[in-house]
Protein backbone atom coordinates (compact mmCIF):
# COMPACT_ATOMS: atom_id res chain seq x y z
CA UNK A 1 0.00 0.00 0.00
CA UNK A 2 1.26 3.46 -0.64
CA UNK A 3 -0.26 6.90 0.73
CA UNK A 4 -1.19 9.45 -1.75
CA UNK A 5 -2.56 13.15 -1.47
CA UNK A 6 -4.48 14.90 -3.75
CA UNK A 7 -4.05 18.83 -3.99
CA UNK A 8 -7.28 20.45 -6.00
CA UNK A 9 -8.53 23.77 -6.52
CA UNK A 10 -11.75 23.01 -6.14
CA UNK A 11 -13.33 20.45 -5.86
CA UNK A 12 -17.03 21.41 -7.72
CA UNK A 13 -18.49 20.06 -10.68
CA UNK A 14 -16.28 19.38 -13.87
CA UNK A 15 -13.95 17.46 -16.19
CA UNK A 16 -10.72 18.11 -14.39
CA UNK A 17 -13.12 17.33 -10.86
CA UNK A 18 -13.99 13.88 -12.19
CA UNK A 19 -11.02 13.09 -13.84
CA UNK A 20 -9.11 13.44 -9.91
CA UNK A 21 -11.73 11.93 -8.57
CA UNK A 22 -11.73 8.80 -10.30
CA UNK A 23 -8.14 8.68 -10.65
CA UNK A 24 -8.73 8.61 -6.56
CA UNK A 25 -10.72 5.87 -6.42
CA UNK A 26 -8.75 3.96 -8.85
CA UNK A 27 -6.09 3.50 -6.23
CA UNK A 28 -8.35 2.91 -3.41
CA UNK A 29 -9.08 0.08 -5.29
CA UNK A 30 -5.71 -1.46 -5.21
CA UNK A 31 -5.62 -1.05 -1.85
CA UNK A 32 -3.95 2.18 -1.53
CA UNK A 33 -4.80 5.23 1.05
CA UNK A 34 -5.63 8.48 -0.70
CA UNK A 35 -6.79 11.90 0.79
CA UNK A 36 -7.93 15.56 -0.56
CA UNK A 37 -7.07 18.67 0.23
CA UNK A 38 -8.66 21.96 -1.90
CA UNK A 39 -9.71 25.51 -1.23
CA UNK A 40 -13.48 24.85 -2.06
CA UNK A 41 -15.79 22.40 -1.40
CA UNK A 42 -19.70 23.15 -1.83
CA UNK A 43 -21.49 20.52 -0.32
CA UNK A 44 -24.31 21.26 -2.48
CA UNK A 45 -22.05 21.98 -5.57
CA UNK A 46 -19.85 18.41 -5.89
CA UNK A 47 -19.17 15.18 -6.60
CA UNK A 48 -21.26 12.95 -4.34
CA UNK A 49 -17.75 10.89 -3.26
CA UNK A 50 -16.80 14.11 -1.51
CA UNK A 51 -19.32 14.79 0.65
CA UNK A 52 -20.61 10.75 1.24
CA UNK A 53 -17.55 9.66 3.09
CA UNK A 54 -16.10 7.80 0.26
CA UNK A 55 -13.08 10.48 -0.15
CA UNK A 56 -11.67 12.32 2.53
CA UNK A 57 -11.48 15.93 1.82
CA UNK A 58 -10.15 18.59 3.54
CA UNK A 59 -10.28 22.56 2.91
CA UNK A 60 -7.31 25.04 3.24
CA UNK A 61 -7.21 29.09 2.78
CA UNK A 62 -10.99 28.76 1.77
CA UNK A 63 -10.87 32.26 3.52
CA UNK A 64 -8.20 33.81 0.94
CA UNK A 65 -10.68 35.91 -1.49
CA UNK A 66 -11.28 34.56 -5.03
CA UNK A 67 -10.58 38.23 -6.74
CA UNK A 68 -10.10 41.84 -6.20
CA UNK A 69 -13.45 43.62 -6.80
CA UNK A 70 -13.68 40.29 -9.60
CA UNK A 71 -10.22 41.24 -10.93
CA UNK A 72 -6.80 39.47 -10.97
CA UNK A 73 -8.59 35.76 -10.41
CA UNK A 74 -5.59 34.05 -11.61
CA UNK A 75 -3.17 36.00 -9.08
CA UNK A 76 -5.80 35.01 -5.97
CA UNK A 77 -6.68 31.38 -7.61
CA UNK A 78 -2.70 30.72 -7.36
CA UNK A 79 -2.01 32.67 -3.88
CA UNK A 80 -5.02 30.12 -2.30
CA UNK A 81 -3.27 27.53 -4.27
CA UNK A 82 0.13 28.28 -2.88
CA UNK A 83 -1.14 28.42 0.82
CA UNK A 84 -2.79 24.71 0.58
CA UNK A 85 0.73 23.81 -0.68
CA UNK A 86 2.36 25.24 2.01
CA UNK A 87 0.36 23.76 4.75
CA UNK A 88 0.81 20.69 2.97
CA UNK A 89 4.68 21.24 2.99
CA UNK A 90 4.72 22.24 6.54
CA UNK A 91 1.80 20.78 8.30
CA UNK A 92 0.45 17.77 7.06
CA UNK A 93 3.46 16.12 4.57
CA UNK A 94 5.57 15.49 7.33
CA UNK A 95 2.86 14.22 9.74
CA UNK A 96 0.89 11.77 7.00
CA UNK A 97 4.73 11.26 5.31
CA UNK A 98 2.68 10.53 1.97
CA UNK A 99 4.50 8.60 -0.87
CA UNK A 100 3.35 10.54 -3.41
CA UNK A 101 1.39 13.80 -4.11
CA UNK A 102 -0.93 14.22 -6.63
CA UNK A 103 -1.66 17.50 -8.39
CA UNK A 104 -3.12 19.78 -11.29
CA UNK A 105 -4.59 22.39 -12.82
CA UNK A 106 -2.26 24.94 -10.94
CA UNK A 107 1.64 23.95 -11.03
CA UNK A 108 3.09 26.50 -8.11
CA UNK A 109 2.28 24.32 -5.97
CA UNK A 110 4.84 21.87 -7.20
CA UNK A 111 8.07 23.77 -5.57
CA UNK A 112 6.04 24.51 -2.49
CA UNK A 113 5.60 21.15 -1.46
CA UNK A 114 8.87 19.69 -2.32
CA UNK A 115 10.10 22.21 0.56
CA UNK A 116 8.98 19.45 2.76
CA UNK A 117 11.78 17.95 4.61
CA UNK A 118 10.24 14.22 3.63
CA UNK A 119 10.77 11.74 0.97
CA UNK A 120 7.80 11.57 -1.44
CA UNK A 121 7.37 12.59 -5.35
CA UNK A 122 5.26 14.69 -6.63
CA UNK A 123 2.57 13.74 -9.74
CA UNK A 124 1.53 17.19 -12.26
CA UNK A 125 -1.24 15.65 -14.33
CA UNK A 126 -1.50 19.03 -17.18
CA UNK A 127 -5.00 18.99 -18.44
CA UNK A 128 -3.85 22.13 -20.77
CA UNK A 129 -0.92 24.81 -20.27
CA UNK A 130 -2.60 27.52 -18.01
CA UNK A 131 -1.27 30.14 -19.95
CA UNK A 132 -3.33 29.28 -23.32
CA UNK A 133 -6.41 29.43 -21.22
CA UNK A 134 -6.86 32.60 -21.01
CA UNK A 135 -5.99 35.83 -23.79
CA UNK A 136 -2.94 38.42 -23.31
CA UNK A 137 -5.34 41.34 -24.96
CA UNK A 138 -3.46 44.20 -23.87
CA UNK A 139 -0.55 45.50 -22.36
CA UNK A 140 -1.39 45.54 -19.32
CA UNK A 141 -2.51 42.37 -19.44
CA UNK A 142 0.39 41.26 -20.93
CA UNK A 143 2.20 42.50 -17.83
CA UNK A 144 -0.07 40.88 -15.53
CA UNK A 145 0.51 37.59 -17.11
CA UNK A 146 3.98 37.21 -17.76
CA UNK A 147 5.10 36.01 -14.18
CA UNK A 148 1.87 33.79 -14.23
CA UNK A 149 3.23 32.22 -17.25
CA UNK A 150 6.74 32.28 -16.53
CA UNK A 151 6.45 30.43 -13.02
CA UNK A 152 4.31 27.72 -14.79
CA UNK A 153 6.98 26.26 -17.07
CA UNK A 154 9.46 26.41 -13.85
CA UNK A 155 7.44 24.61 -11.51
CA UNK A 156 5.87 22.31 -14.13
CA UNK A 157 9.65 21.10 -14.88
CA UNK A 158 10.32 20.43 -11.26
CA UNK A 159 7.65 17.55 -10.81
CA UNK A 160 8.76 14.23 -10.81
CA UNK A 161 5.83 12.83 -13.33
CA UNK A 162 3.90 14.89 -15.60
CA UNK A 163 1.10 13.43 -17.08
CA UNK A 164 -0.95 14.87 -20.01
CA UNK A 165 -4.68 13.87 -20.71
CA UNK A 166 -4.35 13.54 -24.66
CA UNK A 167 -2.07 13.36 -27.56
CA UNK A 168 -3.32 16.61 -28.45
CA UNK A 169 -2.56 17.97 -25.48
CA UNK A 170 1.03 16.36 -24.77
CA UNK A 171 1.87 18.24 -28.77
CA UNK A 172 0.25 21.96 -26.92
CA UNK A 173 2.68 21.08 -23.94
CA UNK A 174 5.68 20.79 -26.16
CA UNK A 175 5.10 23.85 -28.05
CA UNK A 176 4.02 25.95 -25.08
CA UNK A 177 7.26 24.67 -22.49
CA UNK A 178 10.31 24.24 -24.62
CA UNK A 179 12.72 23.99 -21.79
CA UNK A 180 11.28 21.08 -20.70
CA UNK A 181 12.82 18.55 -22.08
CA UNK A 182 11.11 15.37 -20.86
CA UNK A 183 8.27 14.66 -22.87
CA UNK A 184 4.73 13.84 -20.84
CA UNK A 185 2.89 10.55 -20.00
CA UNK A 186 -0.06 10.43 -22.07
CA UNK A 187 -2.76 9.24 -19.49
CA UNK A 188 -6.62 8.94 -20.69
CA UNK A 189 -9.16 9.91 -18.34
CA UNK A 190 -11.84 7.43 -18.08
CA UNK A 191 -15.12 6.86 -16.45
CA UNK A 192 -15.62 5.23 -12.88
CA UNK A 193 -18.04 2.79 -14.66
CA UNK A 194 -18.35 0.60 -11.24
CA UNK A 195 -21.11 3.43 -10.44
CA UNK A 196 -23.10 2.92 -13.80
CA UNK A 197 -23.08 -0.71 -13.29
CA UNK A 198 -24.46 -0.73 -9.84
CA UNK A 199 -26.81 2.53 -10.44
CA UNK A 200 -30.36 1.75 -11.74
CA UNK A 201 -31.62 4.72 -14.15
CA UNK A 202 -34.80 6.54 -12.85
CA UNK A 203 -37.87 6.79 -14.98
CA UNK A 204 -37.07 9.94 -17.50
CA UNK A 205 -39.97 11.25 -16.29
CA UNK A 206 -38.22 11.75 -12.73
CA UNK A 207 -36.31 13.81 -14.74
CA UNK A 208 -38.02 15.43 -17.67
CA UNK A 209 -41.31 14.88 -19.38
CA UNK A 210 -41.37 13.90 -22.52
CA UNK A 211 -43.05 11.26 -25.39
CA UNK A 212 -41.92 7.95 -25.48
CA UNK A 213 -41.02 8.07 -28.86
CA UNK A 214 -39.20 11.78 -28.85
CA UNK A 215 -35.73 11.52 -30.54
CA UNK A 216 -33.48 12.90 -27.45
CA UNK A 217 -29.89 14.73 -28.18
CA UNK A 218 -28.36 15.12 -24.67
CA UNK A 219 -25.68 18.12 -24.18
CA UNK A 220 -23.56 17.96 -21.20
CA UNK A 221 -20.90 20.75 -20.40
CA UNK A 222 -20.89 23.40 -17.64
CA UNK A 223 -22.15 26.51 -19.10
CA UNK A 224 -19.34 28.49 -20.08
CA UNK A 225 -18.74 30.69 -23.35
CA UNK A 226 -15.95 28.49 -24.04
CA UNK A 227 -18.20 25.15 -24.43
CA UNK A 228 -19.95 26.92 -27.32
CA UNK A 229 -22.83 25.34 -26.22
CA UNK A 230 -24.85 27.90 -28.54
CA UNK A 231 -23.61 25.78 -31.20
CA UNK A 232 -26.59 23.17 -30.09
CA UNK A 233 -29.58 25.47 -29.77
CA UNK A 234 -28.44 26.89 -33.62
CA UNK A 235 -28.43 23.11 -35.02
CA UNK A 236 -31.89 22.40 -33.29
CA UNK A 237 -32.51 25.70 -35.45
CA UNK A 238 -31.45 24.25 -38.29
CA UNK A 239 -33.20 20.65 -37.79
CA UNK A 240 -36.81 22.28 -38.12
CA UNK A 241 -36.31 23.28 -41.48
CA UNK A 242 -34.65 19.92 -42.70
CA UNK A 243 -36.80 17.50 -40.92
CA UNK A 244 -40.47 16.62 -41.83
CA UNK A 245 -42.96 17.70 -39.26
CA UNK A 246 -43.27 14.56 -38.05
CA UNK A 247 -39.77 13.80 -37.04
CA UNK A 248 -39.54 17.79 -35.67
CA UNK A 249 -42.49 16.91 -33.38
CA UNK A 250 -40.11 13.91 -31.66
CA UNK A 251 -37.34 16.09 -31.15
CA UNK A 252 -36.30 17.27 -27.95
CA UNK A 253 -32.73 18.45 -26.74
CA UNK A 254 -31.49 18.62 -23.10
CA UNK A 255 -28.80 20.67 -22.00
CA UNK A 256 -27.00 19.54 -18.72
CA UNK A 257 -24.74 22.08 -17.39
CA UNK A 258 -22.39 21.94 -14.24
CA UNK A 259 -23.97 25.51 -12.81
CA UNK A 260 -21.91 26.89 -9.75
CA UNK A 261 -24.23 29.87 -7.84
CA UNK A 262 -20.92 31.68 -7.28
CA UNK A 263 -19.90 31.92 -10.57
CA UNK A 264 -20.51 34.62 -12.63
CA UNK A 265 -20.14 33.35 -16.17
CA UNK A 266 -22.63 30.44 -15.13
CA UNK A 267 -25.36 33.02 -14.14
CA UNK A 268 -24.85 35.03 -17.32
CA UNK A 269 -24.12 32.35 -19.94
CA UNK A 270 -27.26 30.02 -18.49
CA UNK A 271 -29.18 33.39 -19.04
CA UNK A 272 -27.79 34.17 -22.65
CA UNK A 273 -28.92 30.76 -23.69
CA UNK A 274 -32.25 30.86 -22.58
CA UNK A 275 -32.51 34.08 -24.21
CA UNK A 276 -31.29 32.55 -27.61
CA UNK A 277 -33.63 29.55 -27.35
CA UNK A 278 -36.43 32.45 -26.69
CA UNK A 279 -35.47 34.57 -29.74
CA UNK A 280 -34.94 31.30 -31.86
CA UNK A 281 -38.64 30.10 -30.36
CA UNK A 282 -37.26 26.73 -29.23
CA UNK A 283 -38.74 26.90 -25.65
CA UNK A 284 -40.70 24.29 -25.84
CA UNK A 285 -37.77 21.98 -27.86
CA UNK A 286 -35.12 22.14 -25.29
CA UNK A 287 -35.19 21.86 -21.16
CA UNK A 288 -32.18 23.24 -19.68
CA UNK A 289 -30.83 21.51 -16.72
CA UNK A 290 -28.29 23.29 -13.79
CA UNK A 291 -26.07 20.47 -12.27
CA UNK A 292 -28.05 17.47 -12.57
CA UNK A 293 -27.40 15.01 -9.92
CA UNK A 294 -25.52 11.60 -11.14
CA UNK A 295 -28.54 9.59 -10.94
CA UNK A 296 -29.92 11.85 -12.95
CA UNK A 297 -27.52 12.05 -15.43
CA UNK A 298 -27.48 8.08 -15.54
CA UNK A 299 -30.62 8.27 -16.57
CA UNK A 300 -30.32 11.02 -19.79
CA UNK A 301 -27.54 9.14 -20.93
CA UNK A 302 -29.12 5.72 -20.31
CA UNK A 303 -32.40 7.50 -22.26
CA UNK A 304 -30.68 9.52 -24.93
CA UNK A 305 -30.50 8.92 -28.61
CA UNK A 306 -27.56 10.74 -29.55
CA UNK A 307 -24.86 12.92 -27.39
CA UNK A 308 -23.90 16.32 -28.90
CA UNK A 309 -20.58 18.01 -27.75
CA UNK A 310 -19.85 21.50 -29.02
CA UNK A 311 -16.54 22.58 -27.40
CA UNK A 312 -13.85 23.23 -29.94
CA UNK A 313 -10.13 22.08 -29.07
CA UNK A 314 -11.49 20.49 -26.04
CA UNK A 315 -8.27 19.22 -24.15
CA UNK A 316 -10.02 15.99 -23.84
CA UNK A 317 -13.30 15.92 -23.19
CA UNK A 318 -15.11 12.88 -20.45
CA UNK A 319 -18.71 13.16 -22.24
CA UNK A 320 -17.88 11.51 -25.31
CA UNK A 321 -16.67 8.31 -23.27
CA UNK A 322 -19.26 8.46 -21.39
CA UNK A 323 -21.56 8.91 -24.39
CA UNK A 324 -19.57 5.56 -25.83
CA UNK A 325 -20.17 3.60 -22.57
CA UNK A 326 -23.90 3.98 -22.79
CA UNK A 327 -23.27 2.61 -26.57
CA UNK A 328 -24.67 6.85 -27.50
CA UNK A 329 -23.48 7.89 -31.17
CA UNK A 330 -21.83 11.35 -30.62
CA UNK A 331 -21.37 14.30 -32.72
CA UNK A 332 -18.44 16.22 -31.57
CA UNK A 333 -16.22 19.03 -33.40
CA UNK A 334 -13.14 17.73 -34.93
CA UNK A 335 -10.70 18.72 -33.29
CA UNK A 336 -8.80 18.22 -30.05
CA UNK A 337 -9.02 15.40 -27.84
CA UNK A 338 -12.34 14.38 -29.54
CA UNK A 339 -10.45 13.26 -32.49
CA UNK A 340 -9.01 10.66 -30.83
CA UNK A 341 -12.01 9.28 -28.67
CA UNK A 342 -14.49 9.72 -31.51
CA UNK A 343 -14.18 7.82 -34.85
CA UNK A 344 -15.63 9.52 -37.62
CA UNK A 345 -18.73 7.53 -39.49
CA UNK A 346 -18.06 4.74 -36.86
CA UNK A 347 -18.35 5.43 -33.49
CA UNK A 348 -20.35 9.11 -34.57
CA UNK A 349 -19.80 11.90 -36.51
CA UNK A 350 -16.65 14.26 -36.09
CA UNK A 351 -18.37 17.80 -37.95
CA UNK A 352 -16.81 21.44 -38.13
CA UNK A 353 -17.90 23.89 -35.36
CA UNK A 354 -21.07 24.37 -38.17
CA UNK A 355 -24.73 23.84 -37.11
CA UNK A 356 -25.45 22.52 -40.82
CA UNK A 357 -23.07 19.90 -40.22
CA UNK A 358 -24.03 19.41 -36.74
CA UNK A 359 -28.03 19.52 -38.03
CA UNK A 360 -27.08 16.87 -41.41
CA UNK A 361 -25.59 14.24 -38.62
CA UNK A 362 -28.25 14.04 -36.40
CA UNK A 363 -30.62 13.82 -39.51
CA UNK A 364 -28.92 10.71 -40.27
CA UNK A 365 -29.61 9.19 -37.34
CA UNK A 366 -33.23 10.48 -37.07
CA UNK A 367 -34.06 8.69 -40.10
CA UNK A 368 -31.93 5.64 -40.09
CA UNK A 369 -32.51 4.03 -36.86
CA UNK A 370 -29.81 0.64 -37.40
CA UNK A 371 -26.84 3.53 -37.91
CA UNK A 372 -27.97 4.45 -35.05
CA UNK A 373 -27.83 1.75 -33.10
CA UNK A 374 -24.50 0.39 -34.83
CA UNK A 375 -22.62 3.29 -34.02
CA UNK A 376 -23.49 2.97 -30.37
CA UNK A 377 -22.67 -0.70 -30.67
CA UNK A 378 -19.26 -0.07 -31.87
CA UNK A 379 -18.68 3.17 -29.32
CA UNK A 380 -19.43 0.94 -26.68
CA UNK A 381 -16.82 -1.67 -28.11
CA UNK A 382 -14.15 0.86 -28.50
CA UNK A 383 -14.63 1.95 -25.00
CA UNK A 384 -14.26 -1.17 -23.63
CA UNK A 385 -10.84 -1.76 -25.47
CA UNK A 386 -9.01 1.75 -25.07
CA UNK A 387 -10.87 3.83 -22.53
CA UNK A 388 -11.67 1.59 -19.98
CA UNK A 389 -11.71 2.11 -16.48
CA UNK A 390 -9.52 -1.46 -15.48
CA UNK A 391 -6.40 0.44 -18.01
CA UNK A 392 -6.85 3.60 -16.10
CA UNK A 393 -6.75 2.11 -12.90
CA UNK A 394 -3.72 -0.15 -13.89
CA UNK A 395 -1.70 3.48 -15.78
CA UNK A 396 -2.11 5.14 -12.07
CA UNK A 397 -1.46 2.15 -10.41
CA UNK A 398 2.17 1.37 -11.95
CA UNK A 399 2.94 5.42 -11.65
CA UNK A 400 1.92 5.61 -8.34
CA UNK A 401 4.17 2.30 -7.30
CA UNK A 402 7.24 3.59 -9.97
CA UNK A 403 7.51 7.00 -8.29
CA UNK A 404 7.49 5.37 -4.86
CA UNK A 405 9.88 2.86 -3.39
CA UNK A 406 6.91 0.51 -1.64
CA UNK A 407 4.86 -2.10 -3.90
CA UNK A 408 1.29 -2.57 -3.76
CA UNK A 409 -0.03 -5.22 -1.26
Amino acid sequence: MVKVIFLHPDLGIGGAERLVLDAALALTTKGHQVSFYTNHHDPQHCFKETRDGTLSVNVVGSWIPRSAFGRCRALFAYLRFAYAALYLAWFVIPKEKPDAVFCDLISLCVPLLKLAKTQFKVVFYCHYPDKLLTNHDGILKKIYRAPIDWMEEISIKQADKILVNSKFTAEVFRQSFQSINVAPDICYPSINTNYFDSTSPKPISDVINIPNDTFLLLSINRYERKKNLALALNCLNDLRSNLGSEEWKKIHLVMAGGYDPINVENLEHYKELTDLANRLKLNDKITFLRSPSDVHKLTLLSRSDAVVYTPSNEHFGIVPLEAMYFAKPVIAVNSGGPTETVIDNVTGFLCEPDEKMFASSIKKLILDPVLKSGMGKSGRERFRKTFSYDAFTTQLNDIVDSRSNKKSQ
